[in-house]
């Protein structure tokens, strides 16, 4: 404890004023930081995945998050203390209702993260977007000195546009995008979670010398090849995530009532949640598939990736919309590491990453077209090899080993004052 002590005085006297060596002297290389994330953080690879690797460098991680029923409201998990700050139900049918819960978040987070920086001060806070404004939770910790990270997982504006119908001249997104804006300028950093949003976000709201850019890489401790465990004569796709009309569930459930005829053996497995959910299972239930196309609860992510491991095939069914179309799916890379073949949609930010050689494209939301994809795969053994094989070697140059002392640099640059 009174290590501890000493450790946290030194990086305080770092910030009032004293000399860098001398700080550090007495701080060691342990940091505070603390993560918001309006994420369920047992089923979001992309938060943990900083966390604990910051954790396991030695620093302290706090993160604020939502629960499920039944988790306690503290718990740690790798080293990461979980703040289990809010429920959630996915049932928001319009923007009031939306908004409120996560209005109620930001309320709840900005008072927990204060309480805790006012006993240990933070040297850094690091906020998960949705939403965009949840970076002004950190206002008290910014004050003290904390350097603050908005990590944009899904561009706001466009997100929002096509979960409500909204237009890109609505008074609705322009002022979604005046938000962007004003928490992009109060962080001392941003991330974003693709190449094609960094463009669009140094375009209209960010310095580009302020923007970096991480994908969601696989976590190659959980999405590596393993020996199958199955041997049923079954032919299963799956696709693991939200389920959300973006996603394209409806044209994939489509696509496999017009392919099961002709493949008896193949089920459709989906595992998640989302504001689709009900609508899906309605839609399977009318043409009569619950035996083929069957649904499950999300899983913890050290779980999902033993089941994705023994899947056939991944389908990846995004709509080409303003926001499907640029959103990067990390289950692709996923598949990819566990050694599985996909069959995606050849959305532009699928083409921007990926080619023919290793992932197998369809037209997006084209139902037929998706139905013959998915027999040319069941039917084509050689192909599906082909295609893991090359996958395998692709995805070397795709993980977060390439990327995660990168981050580390970053973090550590803006502590100490560096520009990044």
């Amino acid at each position: 404890m009174a290590r501890y002590w000493a450790e946290r005085n030194g990086a305080i006297a770092y910030r009032v004023g004293l000399g860098k060596e001398q700080a550090e002297r007495k701080a060691g290389p342990k940091l505070r930081v603390a993560m918001l994330s309006y994420s369920f953080y047992d089923n979001d690879a992309r938060v943990a995945r900083y966390a604990e690797t910051l954790a396991k460098r030695g620093d302290h991680v706090d993160v604020m998050a939502l629960g499920q029923q039944g988790q306690p409201a503290f718990g740690k998990l790798n080293g990461v203390n979980i703040f289990r700050i809010q429920k959630r139900e996915r049932n928001e049918r319009g923007k009031i209702s939306f908004l409120s819960r996560l209005l109620k978040f930001f309320i709840k987070s900005s008072r927990i993260l204060n309480e805790e920086d006012r006993k240990n001060p933070y040297d850094l806070i690091h906020v998960h977007s949705v939403p965009d404004f949840e970076v002004f939770a950190a206002w008290l910790p910014k004050l003290r000195g904390a350097k603050i990270i908005l990590d944009i997982h899904d561009i706001v504006p466009e997100f929002y546009a096509a979960k409500f119908k909204a237009g890109k001249n609505s008074l609705f997104y322009k002022m979604l995008i005046l938000i962007e804006k004003l928490s992009a300028a109060f962080a001392d950093h941003v991330i974003i979670s693709n190449h094609i949003w960094e463009k669009t976000l140094c375009r209209r709201s960010v310095n580009g010398g302020k923007c970096s850019v991480y994908l969601n890489y696989p976590d190659p401790s959980l999405f590596h090849k393993r020996p199958r465990l199955r041997d049923d004569g079954k032919f299963i796709m799956m696709y693991p995530g939200t389920l959300n009309w973006h996603q394209g569930l409806d044209v994939a459930i489509g696509a496999f009532s017009m392919a099961s005829d002709l493949a008896p053996e193949a089920e459709f497995h989906i595992y998640g949640r989302g504001d689709t959910r009900d609508f899906l299972v309605d839609l399977v239930r009318q043409r009569g598939l619950e035996e083929k196309i069957i649904f499950h609860k999300m899983l913890p992510k050290e779980q999902i990736a033993e089941i994705m491991a023994n899947a056939d095939l991944g389908v990846v069914p995004k709509r080409n919309d303003s926001f499907g179309g640029e959103a990067f799916s990390t289950k692709t890379l996923e598949f990819m590491s566990l050694g599985i073949p996909v069959l995606a949609s050849a959305t532009k930010i699928d083409r921007y990453y990926f080619n023919d050689s290793v992932v197998k494209f369809f037209n997006p939301e084209d139902m037929k077209d998706l139905a013959d994809k998915m027999l040319l795969l069941i039917k084509n053994r050689e192909l599906r090899e082909n295609l893991a094989q090359n996958a395998s070697k692709f995805i070397t140059e795709y993980t977060w080993d390439k990327k995660e002392q990168e981050y580390l640099n970053l973090v550590d640059s803006l502590v100490n004052g560096k520009n990044c």
